[in-house]
């Protein structure tokens, strides 16, 4: 058992876990680290697929009983329907472009250099949006309009950049049209879970053939580590909305976007 290669797993999925959630772009930052530990092969980056997974289903399990509320009511019940329809509408503009761009982004924007301009043009989207006085007209996820369901959604197709972050787009740009900074949030979190399990499924039919029963350790090292760390950074962020601005964020991002940009030129 190589016991560099699982702490190498290890990392990948503290880092996964702790960044999926949060506006700083959890796959910059696996591209960046994947760099730094020459764990950037085509068997790393299907590693890298399997550990969102993990993250994702930590989701799952923080919010199964609306999920399930959900799913048993969704025939009959006008809230579960109206929740699963903005779900969708939210989903379908980067599950659409991602279908089109996904190979021309793997091939052209998964770099260091490129993950580094957009954490630093994200931090400073993210000081600009806090400075706006935005007013919170929708204050529960039951609430949320068509309109903002599709608006949040555009949000988030900006994030097939890698270092855009998924959760900032969608958290911040729910805050732009009019969602609480709690409802933006929880919101983000449902959202992840349609577009992230068909992106992990889309990559995992593409490269199938890279996995072997010899990685089993890795892999699940890595997602293990994933799950419980992404569990733990759910729960942090929620805490966390309740009373702060994303500025200590925004500071991270471009504070990193020049560290990168320094070691990578």
């Amino acid at each position: 058992m190589d016991f560099i290669l699982l702490l190498k797993a290890f990392i990948q999925g503290l880092v996964e876990g702790a960044t999926e959630f949060l506006p700083i772009s959890s796959t910059g930052h696996l591209i960046i680290v994947g760099d730094l530990l020459n764990f950037n092969d085509d068997k790393a980056k299907v590693f890298d697929i399997v550990i969102q997974l993990a993250a994702i289903l930590a989701v799952c399990w923080e919010y199964r009983r609306k999920l399930m509320n959900t799913v048993m009511h969704i025939t009959h019940q006008t809230k579960a329907q109206n929740f699963s329809l903005n779900v969708l509408i939210a989903f379908l503009p980067a599950a659409l472009m991602g279908l089109v761009f996904h190979d021309k982004i793997k091939e052209y924007l998964f770099t260091p250099i490129t993950v580094a301009i957009a954490l630093i043009l994200g931090g400073l989207a993210i000081l600009l949006i806090e400075k706006m006085p935005l007013k919170a007209k929708t204050v529960s996820i039951d609430d949320i309009s068509r309109k903002q369901a599709w608006q949040i959604g555009f949000a988030q197709a900006v994030a097939l950049i890698p270092g855009v972050s998924r959760s900032g787009a969608t958290i911040l740009g729910g805050m732009l049209f009019g969602l609480s900074r709690h409802t933006a949030t929880e919101f983000s979190f449902f959202l992840a879970i349609p577009i992230m399990f068909a992106a992990t499924g889309y990559d995992l039919l593409k490269n199938w053939q890279l996995l072997s029963i010899d990685d089993l350790a890795m892999f699940a090292v890595g997602f293990v580590t994933a799950f419980v760390s992404a569990l733990i950074a759910i729960k942090f962020l929620l805490r966390f909305v309740a009373s702060h601005s994303f500025r200590v964020f925004a500071w991270y991002r471009i504070a990193l976007g020049i560290i990168v940009i320094w070691y990578f030129k």
